[in-house]
């Protein structure tokens, strides 16, 4: 099945992913308890060869670096124009019982949010490592269930120290 969103819902999806009767989860921990109920979320969960304290390494070299950035998508149809500037932020935050890289992203222009984002953005992924015996990392991730398969690719890469590039997020929702 070919899971490639409209630029509109792709720009969309995070904005109203979890927007409900409570409004926009304003934090993680909110983000955590909303996704297993909402519409187009997933949770994930698998379990990786490293020690957590690895993979919080490799998440706060990588997700800066691959993640903070700026994206615009235009789309064009015969009868609408849209060009969105969609700005995304990631944040890793480690130690403690478990190594966490939340993913946010926030609008600029083109896209009118049903209710007011955390700073920062949306929450659109967020990403756990909890540590496991003999050195390994079980991985729990949070998020929409289709267009972010480019990001998902990449923090599993980073996770396994298989693949340390860098998601091309202009892929996301294609």
């Amino acid at each position: 099945m070919n899971q490639r969103l409209p630029a509109t819902l792709a720009a969309g999806v995070g904005a109203v992913l979890l927007h409900g009767c409570g409004g926009m989860p304003q934090t993680a921990e909110e983000f955590r308890q909303a996704v297993p109920g909402a519409m187009l979320a997933k949770t994930d969960t698998y379990e990786v060869n490293r020690a957590v304290r690895d993979v919080a390494t490799t998440f706060q070299r990588k997700a800066p670096e691959c993640l903070n950035m700026s994206v615009r998508t235009v789309s064009q149809t015969t009868t609408s124009y849209q060009n969105i500037l969609t700005e995304y932020r990631a944040t890793v935050v480690p130690g403690g019982e478990r190594a966490e890289l939340h993913l946010q992203q926030l609008h600029k222009t083109g896209v009118i949010y049903p209710s007011k984002p955390p700073e920062g953005g949306a929450y659109i992924i967020v990403a756990d490592a909890y540590p496991l015996p003999g050195n390994r990392t079980r991985m729990q991730l949070y998020g929409p269930s289709i267009g972010y398969d480019v990001v998902y690719r990449a923090i599993r890469g980073w996770a396994s120290g298989d693949s340390l590039g860098c998601p091309d997020l202009t892929k996301i929702g294609k």
